[in-house]
């Protein structure tokens, strides 16, 4: 069994979460066999003291 990874990077306007979860749920949809995911930075952009976007780069392993 060969594991490839694919890198993503994972926006959100509500959290880090709902921005992994997407992530996820698209890559999914274009990768099958997803069987782990790592989440390697998370950063967000800040506008007027408030965080208004989200964003993650994960790491998602998967088998062909």
């Amino acid at each position: 069994m060969q594991v490839k990874v694919a890198e993503l990077v994972a926006q959100s306007k509500k959290s880090w979460d709902d921005a992994v979860l997407s992530a996820v749920g698209e890559a999914a949809q274009k990768i099958g066999n997803i069987t782990g995911v790592e989440v390697v930075n998370m950063t967000a952009d800040v506008q007027d003291g408030r965080v208004v976007e989200y964003k993650a780069d994960l790491k998602i392993a998967y088998v062909e």
